[in-house]
């Protein structure tokens, strides 16, 4: 099944990014290996996965095409605007647009845990392949990125398709000499080809530009993790302004959740519970099953799940905290903790984005 072949391809990138041997496929010979000194060709699947392969219904026989060569990953310092890569874990293509310093918060539930407060880490701003989403749209939402329009509507939001936070460690480097390797409706607005340069893609001023505007409502700042029972909550929010409604003040947020199931038991995400404190002294309790309409599977195959979601206060700031609740294949339950993280707006206000204009 394709999507055996989507989880083969990413088990070959962690090998190489291991510094193992990397297979790939040999009309001659099937599968041959590539010593840990040669080139390693980037294998990805061009059919949607779940989808059965044979002879008859392969698009001109092709199943992988090549797109590009691994490099090493970065074990110290940033990756630079245009940097090509594959995502570690969502397995789709992307490319970095700039890099951010955030906030991590981790904390281990259970004997020995141990919170770390105060350590930095990098993430990056990233475009993702148009070509990419359908294949991933069941495991992470590819709308990571939502605004307050700036018009009448105090309720009206806009989405920028495609574009995604990312963990240094879940960059796997590749490079291509396709001058436009990704397909998003900004890569050729955002960034050119210049074959002087490695990489190759750099900035146009239209980015640098854009990202000066938008730093207020893109900045991430602050990360959260708790790890239960081998399930990694991590919760990453975001301020996106303030709405007057019926001569009051209302503060929203949105806030990306990412699951990983960190063990080889198959569990499946049944229930949610929230408790939301604003700061004018409301405490609000949200039940409901599931997640955004879903209740995600995690297993070994597809060990993580990612979603966005939305909240408002009539108070500049606030907390949330709670549970997910689990079910294993028994039959039986358990909670993991969503970590504690602060709705804090961003003190010099500023007037959000009307749009994209250019």
């Amino acid at each position: 099944a394709a999507g055996r072949c989507v989880v083969a391809a990413l088990s070959r990138c962690r090998a190489r990014a291991r510094g193992l041997p990397l297979w790939e496929p040999s009309p001659a010979r099937g599968l041959r290996p590539l010593g840990p000194g040669g080139a390693a060709a980037l294998p990805l699947l061009l059919l949607p996965p779940r989808r059965q392969l044979s002879s008859r219904n392969r698009p001109e026989g092709k199943v992988l095409e090549t797109v590009g060569v691994f490099e090493a990953p970065k074990q110290h310092g940033k990756y630079e605007t245009g940097q090509l890569f594959l995502h570690s874990v969502f397995g789709y293509r992307g490319i970095v647009l700039f890099p951010w310093q955030a906030r991590l918060s981790e904390n281990a539930t259970g004997h020995g845990s141990k919170e770390v407060k105060g350590k930095t880490h990098t993430y990056y701003q990233v475009l993702i392949d148009a070509r990419d989403c359908p294949h991933i749209s069941q495991r992470s939402q590819t709308e990571a990125v939502t605004f307050l329009a700036n018009h009448d509507d105090s309720r009206a939001l806009y989405a920028i398709p495609g574009l995604d936070y990312v963990s240094h460690e879940d960059i796997l480097p590749y490079s291509s000499t396709d001058q436009v390797p990704i397909q998003h409706e900004l890569f050729e607005r955002f960034l050119m080809y210049d074959q002087t340069k490695v990489p190759p893609f750099v900035a146009r001023d239209t980015l640098c530009a854009w990202q000066e505007k938008n730093h207020p409502w893109l900045e991430l700042s602050d990360v959260h993790r708790e790890t239960t029972e081998n399930i990694r909550v991590t919760v990453i929010p975001f301020y996106m302004g303030m709405r007057e409604a019926q001569n009051s003040h209302v503060y929203w947020w949105r806030y990306c959740i990412r699951l990983e199931n960190l063990d080889s038991e198959v569990v499946q995400l049944r229930e949610r519970h929230w408790r939301i404190f604003s700061l004018s002294g409301t405490l609000e309790t949200v039940r409901g099953r599931g997640v955004v309409g879903r209740e995600p599977v995690l297993s070994k195959e597809q060990p993580a799940f990612q979603y966005s979601s939305h909240v408002s206060l009539q108070a500049s700031s606030g907390h949330m905290w709670g549970t997910f609740r689990f079910e294993r294949p028994d039959g039986s339950h358990f909670d993991v903790r969503i970590p504690p993280f602060s709705l804090e707006s961003n003190k010099d206000e500023k007037t959000p984005p009307s749009g994209l204009h250019w």
